[in-house]
C-alpha cells in the first residue's frame, strides 16, 4: 500500500517504471479524444466539480486511462469525498500512476498522470481515509469505467 511518504519520493526522485508507453502527438490525441477529454487530459485542465458523469458512479470495476485504456483505480477503493471528483485510495498498481511536482496556482500539490501515456488525470492529497490516508481526486473525463 503506498503512503504519502512513498509518493513524495516518486515525486520527487523519479518515478515507477511502467509496464508499457504509447506516445501520440497533439494531433493524433485530438482525433481520438473529445474536446474536453484532449484539454483535461492532455492540456493538463479541470472539470468543474460535480459535474464528471463518475462522481457519483459506484459500480464495479476498473477505471481505465481515457487515453490509452491503461487500468488505474478499482471500484472496490472508490470513496466518496465530497469535493465534487471521483476520489480513490490507491491505484490498481504501484507503477500505474506517474507523481510530479505541481506549483501551479501558488500552491504546491502533487498531481498525478497516466504512467502510460501522461494524460494528466488529477491530484493526490493526504487527507483521504485511512489505512493509507490517502485521496486521489480525479477528473471524471479522464477515466472510462470498465464494467464488471
Amino acid at each position: 500500500m503506498l503512503t504519502w511518504k512513498e509518493v513524495i519520493n516518486f515525486s520527487v526522485n523519479g518515478n515507477p517504471t511502467p509496464d508499457r508507453r504509447v506516445e501520440r502527438t497533439d494531433k493524433e490525441w485530438s482525433a481520438q479524444l473529445t474536446p474536453e477529454q484532449f484539454r483535461i487530459t492532455r492540456k493538463k485542465g479541470t472539470e468543474r466539480a460535480h459535474s464528471g458523469a463518475l462522481c457519483t458512479t459506484h459500480d464495479a470495476g476498473k477505471y481505465n486511462c481515457v487515453c490509452c485504456n491503461t487500468p488505474l483505480f478499482d471500484s472496490t477503493i472508490k470513496f466518496s469525498s465530497g469535493t465534487g471528483w471521483p476520489s480513490f485510495t490507491q491505484p490498481i498498481k504501484e507503477n500505474a500512476i506517474k507523481y510530479e511536482r505541481d506549483t501551479s496556482y501558488g500552491m504546491v500539490r502533487v498531481e498525478v498522470m497516466c504512467n502510460t501515456c501522461d494524460a494528466h488525470l488529477g491530484h493526490v492529497f493526504p487527507d483521504g481515509p485511512e489505512p493509507s490516508g490517502l485521496r486521489y481526486c480525479i477528473n471524471s473525463e479522464s477515466m472510462q469505467l470498465e464494467k464488471e
